[in-house]
């Protein structure tokens, strides 16, 4: 007779449902929201709810700013926009307190001014909150976008500067409040917008008019249904990040906070400034375990490496003596494990910044990370297998990331590139060398 202990394997399940999909050719249509938005609601059975069975611990899309869509709507606004890349729009979540929230107006145009930038203006996002349940129509916040152009000479040097932006917003805004679902920037970007909140899946489109306009459109939907499981679900914590959706949990995060508190009177960088000194506190107080990632992984991108790298050197593989790699890639994990430690744990992790889009997993590959390439370039990543229906002739290949590995997509030069590629590449680069020419 077997004896049964406290724990059944049928009852273990993978929290969070998180993906993406993606045109790798970078052409966009409305149809990959759609498809997102099917995702999204296929992984509805890895969120969860609270007694309250309508309102979920949060669901939500980060898609690539979509010019007609908002050049449209902002011409019955008043507002003219520049072209494409030459300004940023803000997502924001407002108090339903009307002083409050006009103060916190006011704030983001002020710095938005101090900044050097343009304040175009106010939109309003429509919403309906009969779709939500009790829980989160309590909390429902007033939800906005805001529009800044300027005369930056590109869109990285934008994307910096709208950073610091929000940035300062949030230190500005923390003297009036210290409820941080008072006033909340989702996101704010040139290439990437936000749309989430404390609800199911199947809730997203219904209380987001604007996902559901055929001008709304995009190469890439990042998507997440979150299941909480170290912070109270709320509008704020919802996923998609700006850069990130997460399953998992970074079991070392008390470690990586610490860290990160002690190296911000030490920061420097070259791309960020002397503006570098504005973005401290660089990890969000409250936030979630994912929230606070995707604050590390935004530092180093901004700073001036590529998404990928950045991700890499926060999630690294398995590496050391009983890992068998070349001088390379070795020298590489040796180099960066000075300059970061681990943000470890159980993670499966999709990111974007509206150029890439890409997966990771950690390096016990403790969360499930699948994957397909369609005939005519449209990739799908997910939490499990079987989340779109597609007909088996049109499947170019399919495949599961293993512990530690990566994945990206290259919209701009419409190619796909793989774990070993993207490590030779980084490794190649031979930072600390460089360092010692240059010095």
């Amino acid at each position: 007779m077997i004896s049964q202990g406290l724990y059944d394997p049928k009852y273990e399940h993978d929290a969070c449902g998180v993906g993406f999909i993606a045109n790798t050719d970078g052409d966009r249509s409305h149809e990959i929201v759609v498809r997102g938005v099917e995702i999204l609601e296929n992984l509805m059975h890895r969120g969860a709810t609270g007694a309250d069975e309508r309102t979920g611990d949060g669901a939500g899309l980060l898609i690539q700013v979509p010019d007609v869509f908002l050049r449209r709507e902002c011409v019955e606004l008043g507002i003219v926009l520049p072209e494409p890349g030459h300004y940023g729009v803000g997502m924001v979540f407002l108090s339903q307190d009307a002083s409050l929230r006009s103060e916190c107006r006011s704030t983001v145009e002020s710095v938005v001014g101090d900044e050097g930038l343009d304040f175009l203006g106010w939109r309003d996002v429509p919403t309906d909150g009969t779709v939500l349940g009790e829980r989160a129509r309590e909390d429902q916040p007033v939800v906005a976008q805001f529009f800044v152009s300027g005369s930056e000479p590109d869109d990285e040097k934008l994307e910096r500067k709208l950073y610091i932006i929000r940035k300062q917003v949030e230190a500005r805004v923390a003297k009036l409040t210290q409820d941080r679902e008072a006033f909340y920037v989702v996101s704010l970007s040139a290439r990437t917008i936000v749309y989430k909140g404390l609800m199911l899946a199947p809730q997203v489109t219904g209380f987001y008019p604007d996902l559901r306009d055929t001008d709304l459109d995009s190469a890439v939907a990042v998507v997440h249904q979150r299941y909480s499981t170290n912070t109270f679900p709320s509008w704020s914590l919802a996923q998609p990040f700006r850069f990130l959706a997460h399953n998992g949990e970074i079991n070392t995060l008390r470690g990586n906070r610490n860290w990160m508190a002690c190296r911000e009177q030490n920061l420097k960088s070259e791309a960020l400034g002397d503006d570098v000194a504005k973005v401290v506190p660089v990890i969000e107080e409250d936030g979630s375990d994912s929230a606070s990632l995707d604050n590390a992984l935004e530092l180093l991108n901004m700073a001036g490496r590529s998404l990928w790298h950045s991700i890499v050197m926060l999630i690294p593989q398995a590496w050391g003596v009983k890992y068998p790699m070349g001088p390379d890639l070795r020298g590489f994990f040796e180099y960066h494990a000075g300059l970061m430690e681990p943000w470890d744990g159980p993670a499966s992790v999709a990111f974007t910044d509206g150029r890439y889009v890409g997966a990771l997993l950690d390096r016990n590959g403790l969360r499930p990370g699948r994957y397909t390439i369609l005939n005519d370039g449209l990739v799908l990543y997910a939490s499990e297998a079987g989340v779109l229906d597609f007909k088996p002739e049109d499947v170019r290949s399919k495949g599961a990331l293993r512990p530690g590995e990566i994945m990206l997509v290259d919209m701009a030069e419409g190619r796909i590139l793989y774990d070993k590629e993207i490590k030779m590449k980084l490794a190649r680069q031979q930072p600390y060398r460089r360092w010692v020419e240059e010095n």
